[in-house]
């Protein structure tokens, strides 16, 4: 992969640690250069990738690195080797322990390729009038945490104040998450026998969907093979708050990716879609409702609308976005959806009677009751659902109205 740049290697001449950590990094150019000078290196050579070899030893001056490259744009990645237990924000942490030049090459090409989509989603931009989510990423990044042993709870509470989470007891109920959902991270806790840990890293390697995904292990042992994951990575110690400290900034990464990629997709459709969510923008929504009552109509087929709605203030931002992007995964390429207001999310089923609506739409509220988590509130969240079907003289207007007179369902 083209990385656009240089790769900057901030290290001490006398590092046992760089010899094998390069070995299997293959770009050109390598520059190293000593931890003083590394600062002055970044701003010179504005390269593609930071690499800080033994970082603990140097907290400050990464700390200093890390603030150099979260102002760049386009995304400029910075791997640190060995880290200590604090972690700046955008620092991907890597263990030099265990097939380090095979995991540092496979880390490095992931996050360049991260740096592409965003140089390409800048170039694009300049020609596309398109809002783009501000602020943190990780404020929209969902993880699954994967545990029954002691530090459960405390390793929930620790992820819980950073990014949102959600919680899986077995293997099983974490492949229902991640086959339900799009998540931002795996946090594979104690509880489990190395061989089931073994075979659940051997089947997300072989799916591609989850090859880039971050895992962070805080088991308390270190992997047996690197099995194909760019950002598997094992945790240090067993305090909760190193874990989700280290865990973080990879799961920041891909919530950034997964961010980039809905403006893309956006930009590809002429703005129609909005970027937090991926379902239509109000406008583009009001259009093809028109269109779809206009037609259906004419044809004289069935179409039916529905609005799952949570109770005022019982959802928190996080929440009603996390909703949106798993119905716009979950629903039938025919359908179409948006967020309407704060509270509800308006979802259209193009050739579907008043029955079959009913059924489609108790299903999708029945897998948000189940697989929406509300931080800071303990009671679960319970989507309201009415639907309304599509008859002869009704409008775009009229339909809609007649879901605020419809009685309320909730998902069983």
């Amino acid at each position: 992969m083209s990385q656009q740049g240089p790769i900057v290697v901030a290290t001490d001449p006398q590092s046992s640690a760089l010899g094998p950590a390069l070995a299997g990094v293959d770009a050109f150019p390598l520059i190293e250069t000593g931890w003083p000078d590394a600062a002055d290196a970044v701003a010179r050579l504005q390269p593609a990738a930071v690499i800080a070899i033994d970082a603990a030893a140097h907290a400050d001056v990464l700390d200093g690195l890390a603030r150099q490259t979260a102002a760049t744009a386009p995304y400029t990645p910075l791997i640190a080797l060995d880290p200590g237990p604090a972690l700046p924000p955008n620092a991907l942490p890597l263990a030099s322990s265990g097939h380090v030049a095979s995991r540092l090459s496979a880390r490095l090409n992931a996050a360049l390729r991260v740096r592409a989509l965003h140089a390409m989603l800048l170039r694009r931009l300049a020609s596309a009038n398109l809002p783009l989510p501000a602020g943190d990423p990780l404020h929209d990044a969902t993880a699954l945490l994967i545990g029954r042993g002691g530090s459960y709870p405390a390793l929930s509470v620790a992820l819980g104040e950073r990014m949102g989470v959600v919680g899986a007891l077995s293997i099983e109920a974490a492949a229902r998450h991640l086959n339900a959902r799009e998540l931002d991270g795996i946090i594979i806790g104690d509880g489990f026998t190395p061989r089931v840990v073994d075979a659940f890293l051997t089947v997300l390697a072989e799916d591609s969907r989850f090859r880039n995904l971050p895992v962070a292990l805080a088991t308390g042992t270190a992997p047996a093979a690197s099995y194909g994951l760019a950002n598997l990575e094992p945790m240090p110690g067993d305090d909760p708050a190193t874990v989700a400290a280290h865990a973080a900034p990879l799961i920041r990464q891909r919530a950034f990716e997964a961010r980039i990629d809905r403006a893309l997709k956006s930009i590809d459709v002429g703005g129609l879609l909005d970027p937090r969510t991926g379902l239509l923008t109000r406008e583009a929504f009001k259009r093809d409702f028109a269109a779809a009552v206009a037609d259906t109509l004419a044809r004289g087929a069935g179409l039916a609308v529905a609005r799952i709605a949570f109770a005022p203030g019982s959802a928190s931002e996080r929440v009603r976005l996390d909703a949106a992007r798993i119905l716009g995964r979950l629903m039938r390429r025919m359908d179409f959806a948006t967020l309407e207001g704060r509270d509800a999310i308006l979802t259209v089923f193009a050739d579907a009677s008043l029955r079959d609506a009913h059924m489609i739409a108790r299903r999708l509220g029945s897998v948000l009751k189940h697989t929406l988590h509300n931080p800071g509130r303990p009671r679960q969240i319970d989507p309201q659902i009415a639907v309304a079907a599509l008859l002869p003289g009704d409008t775009p207007e009229s339909l809609l109205a007649r879901l605020d007179t419809e009685p309320r369902r909730a998902a069983s």
